[in-house]
């Protein structure tokens, strides 16, 4: 997640830009350095959470996973390509691997 957040703020800040669903009520751009910035402090949380805020950190991220989701149906449906996610089908494929993330914030802090 750190590195993911990280890619927002660096790197790969217009491919995240490309994810951002029309109806977020702020810039693109300020969108994704936002969204760096609590992915950044939610990866930090997983890995210095004390052992019994575990729980609630993985419930969190998990809830993290899931606010982005929108952007991931977003990049499908408006067939915006970034990542690699050049096709339909690669793009219909990485909606699925959104509920695998959300699995392992909780599995990984049970």
């Amino acid at each position: 997640m750190i590195s993911a957040g990280i890619g927002h703020l660096t790197f790969a800040r217009k491919e995240f830009q490309a994810q951002v669903p029309e109806w977020v009520p702020l810039e693109k751009d300020d969108t994704v350095v936002y969204s760096g910035i609590v992915e950044i402090a939610m990866g930090a949380a997983i890995i210095a959470a004390p052992k019994k805020y575990e729980s609630l950190v993985g419930q969190v991220a998990a809830g993290l996973f899931t606010a982005v989701f929108p952007g991931n149906y977003t990049q499908y449906k408006e067939r915006r390509n970034a990542f690699g996610l050049n096709t339909d089908n690669k793009r219909f494929a990485r909606l699925f691997m959104q509920p695998l993330l959300m699995l392992w914030a909780i599995k990984s802090t049970d």
